[in-house]
Formats: structure tokens, sequence, C-alpha cells
């Protein structure tokens, strides 16, 4: 896509871009804070985006909403940050669930907007891309987006199957069909269809 294309996008859903704008606005500044690690917490986010604390889930959406405010990854290593603070948690897959997807159709051109559990809405895109990677165990597609900085969020299964819905067949030169999802002039792969 070439600048010029891309800048009528951001204009054909600017809407949509200020308030994804807004909403970074209002997180507070964890990539300013730089504190030493104070420890290891019994804390960790499940592959459904459930924040457990000591083995029981923490049921107040507002506090659950707070620590995914102040949560930033290191490598492949999470933690929730204060300015003075630094405890390392346990993600399972994704810190982020995403639990519904909508989509804006203006013109020829579409937009995929993507909500998490924790109220974090966004816009499928350049700097929200998606990527579908693959259980070693069961070979099951494991479809993931950049939610915000390095972290991800997992699609839940509905919404997964909402963006195939959505999509559009490519066949391959080797005569194969993959499975994309286009979004603010991107095309981001959901799989590739079974053969015969």
């Amino acid at each position: 896509m070439t600048p010029l294309q891309e800048h009528g996008l951001e204009h054909l859903f600017s809407d949509l871009l200020e308030q994804q704008k807004q909403s970074a606005e209002t997180l507070p500044p964890v990539h300013l804070w730089h504190p030493q690690k104070s420890g290891d917490m019994d804390m960790r986010v499940d592959r459904e985006g459930r924040w457990i604390h000591e083995g029981d889930e923490i049921k107040r959406q507002p506090l659950v909403k707070l620590f995914s405010r102040i949560l930033k990854r290191e490598g492949d290593d999470y933690f929730l940050l204060t300015p003075v603070e630094k405890w390392q948690i346990k993600i399972d897959i994704a810190p982020f669930f995403i639990v519904s997807a909508r989509r804006e159709i203006r013109g020829s051109n579409q937009a995929i907007v993507l909500n998490t559990l924790t109220e974090d809405q966004f816009v499928l895109g350049g700097q929200h891309p998606l990527w579908v990677e693959t259980d070693g165990n069961s070979e099951s597609p494991i479809p993931l987006v950049k939610v915000r900085d390095n972290l991800s969020g997992l699609l839940s299964r509905a919404v997964y199957y909402q963006l195939v819905d959505w999509g559009h067949e490519v066949i391959r030169e080797d005569g194969g069909i993959d499975l994309y999802i286009a979004s603010m002039g991107q095309q981001y792969k959901l799989g590739s269809m079974p053969e015969g």
C-alpha cells in the first residue's frame, strides 16, 4: 500500500482511529517506569484472559482492568509495574483476550474493530497486526493480535470464526487455498483450507 493510499484510509476511518488514540492516551506511562524487580507474584492470566491470584479468579472487573494497564513485557517475561515496584507474573498464552469484533465497511474498504475483555478497543491494521501460530500438540490455530507495545491478545474462538466468515480465499501457485482477512488496506492470513 502506498503512503497516499494509507493516508486515504486513515481519513476514511478517522473516527475509529481517534477513539483508539483517546483510549491509548489514558494509559499510565509504564514505558517510563524502570524499578528493580520486587519479586514474583502468584498471579497469572489464563487462556481465556482470566486473572488468577493465588488460585482464585479476580472477579472485580475494575481491578482486572487496572492490572491490564500496568502490565509490561520484557523478553518472554511479564511484569506488573508501578514507578517503584515490579512484580513478575505468568501469562498462559497472551495477556489480553479478544472477545468481540465488528466490521466497518466504507466504500470498498474495510476496518475490523476488536475489543478485549479488559475494554481495550483498537483497529486491526499496521499498529495492530494479526498473525496465527500453531499449537505444537494439537496443530490447532492460535490467532494473536498486537494490542499495544509488545503485548498481544488471543482471539476467542468465536471472534476467530467471525473473521474466518468475513475472510476471503486466495489460491496459491501450488493450487492450495489460503484464507485472509482485510483491514485498513492490509491482508492477514487466518489459515489454509484443508486439501481435498
